[in-house]
């Protein structure tokens, strides 16, 4: 009896140790593995195989396990754990190399464009219709936004409680949007700040991102079908109800915009001292696209007030309005009154097809997750870029103009098209080819892109050099170096 007795916990100590071996375990993972297997042994001896199966260690190893493979099949940062203690005991899995590079090439052409589109018009925001350099910019972004969120929130334990957190997040990046591009800072040539609640700008590029943010979340968190993905066609299966949503907002943009009555309005600027100037916009008319009429600035006009939209309309470069167009300049003698009118690029109805650009980006995420091969990635990458891109000018061709201020669906569709074929090309440098060293400081830019756009994009670095000057304001480095 007492020989049997031993012999069962020597048995059963054997097979859980076999049954518990990992085929394959990350030499990181070492520690974990032998934790793993020193509880079972203990559990064995005391008779107890229920508990080693519930031993919290031994969920972690497999954790590991699934994560290294995540990371192999082309998975990459923000895999949420299934629960707390998962969280505590794994390592967070590594970044997308490809995409932390393609937003440091973001960030850098901001750069760009910020401080050499004044010198070079030509690469500046269109004045109106038509798309340069500095348009894609925005839209870059929100894409990134969309592939990155495909990763964060490749599994999900608690849907309310990642929703929480999503709105949390949004909420935090649009108060950090209010402050930095609200008026706060008055800019280079001001060394004053704070500003007038009655006239704060309420939207602004990171306003948008985080409204973009937030819907493509609650989609990605909600609204995706549990199937297979073997396919193209099994994936759009998959997520076919986002796609929905993208089409529903598209179908309410184009309504709103060409269908909304636009009355005739007028706003007021200050001339010499206190004393405003009033002037009248003739409109009375539906769907027109041009700078004075159009439904996406009646409806900001609405909902904000004229005082808190942005007081330097990019339609004042166009011709009508500035006699250097492209570039800034006096008003002919003949422009039309709406010329130095407030007018926000970044308003409520464009920001619906902002939405639309980082669902696309969503998808684009997708492909990373249910798809291994890098040649199936680049196929399932290639086809629907260069299909946003015949769209794109098709519906320009057809009168749909390209137009960032309305973010039109054809300008959707070609910086979309665009931001799909510059990520494959980036994705098979860094990730296929394997060309880090090259691209380091772009992805250090990439991993700090928040920062570096509010420190650099907008301003506060320099406006912080500038609160530096010898006796009187004006004679700042900043001025010394001709910056000023």
């Amino acid at each position: 009896m007492e020989g049997s007795h031993r012999a069962g916990p020597r048995i059963a100590i054997k097979r859980a140790v076999r049954s518990t071996r990992p085929t394959r375990i990350p030499p990181h993972r070492d520690q974990i593995q032998n934790m793993a297997v020193y509880e079972l042994i203990k559990a064995a001896d005391e008779g107890s195989a229920a508990s080693a199966a519930a031993d919290p260690n031994h969920k972690a190893l497999s954790l590991a396990v699934d994560s290294q493979r995540d990371l192999e099949n082309g998975a990459g940062e923000g895999v949420v754990p299934p629960g707390k203690a998962e969280s505590t005991a794994l390592k967070r899995a590594p970044r997308l190399v490809s995409l932390d590079v393609f937003r440091g090439l973001t960030v850098a052409l901001m750069i760009f464009v910020d401080n050499v589109g004044s010198y070079f018009p030509a690469i500046n925001h269109s004045p109106w219709d038509g798309v340069a350099l500095a348009d894609f910019v925005m839209p870059l972004f929100l894409f990134i936004v969309g592939v990155a969120l495909a990763l964060t929130y490749k599994r999900i334990s608690n849907k309310a409680m990642a929703t929480q957190k999503a709105v949390l997040r949004a909420m935090k990046l649009f108060f950090v949007g209010l402050v930095v591009q609200g008026g706060y800072f008055h800019g280079l040539y001001d060394l004053t700040y704070g500003v007038d609640i009655l006239r704060i700008r309420w939207m602004g590029i990171l306003q948008r991102i985080a409204i973009a943010y937030l819907l493509a979340a609650i989609s990605e968190i909600w609204l995706r079908v549990d199937q297979d993905v073997e396919s193209g066609y099994s994936l759009v299966r998959r997520y076919r109800l986002q796609l929905l949503v993208g089409l529903a907002l598209t179908s309410i943009y184009m309504v709103l915009l060409y269908g909304l009555y636009v009355p005739d309005w007028e706003y007021q600027i200050p001339v010499t001292g206190s004393t405003l100037r009033t002037f009248s916009v003739k409109c009375g008319m539906r769907g027109d696209t041009g700078p004075a009429c159009n439904s996406a600035g009646m409806i900001d006009r609405r909902v904000f007030g004229i005082q808190h939209l942005h007081r330097r309309p990019v339609y004042e470069r166009t011709e009508q309005c500035s006699i250097n167009s492209p570039a800034s300049g006096p008003l002919p003698p003949d422009a039309p009154s709406w010329c130095q009118a407030p007018f926000d690029p970044e308003g409520l109805l464009s920001s619906m097809m902002a939405i639309v650009t980082c669902l696309i980006g969503l998808q684009f995420g997708h492909v990373i997750i249910h798809f291994e091969d890098h040649k199936e990635r680049i196929v399932q990458w290639m086809i629907p870029s260069f299909c946003l891109l015949a769209l794109a000018f098709s519906l320009d061709f057809f009168g749909m103009h390209l137009n960032k201020a309305l973010y039109t669906p054809s300008y959707t569709c070609i910086t979309a098209g665009a931001a799909g074929v510059m990520f494959t090309g980036v994705y098979v440098l860094v990730d296929v080819y394997g060309y880090r060293k090259p691209t380091l400081a772009i992805e250090w830019l990439g991993t700090h892109a928040l920062m570096v756009y509010i420190l650099v994009g907008c301003n506060i670095f320099p406006l912080f050099i500038q609160g530096f000057y010898l006796r009187e304001p004006e004679n700042n480095i900043l001025k010394g170096i001709g910056v000023s």
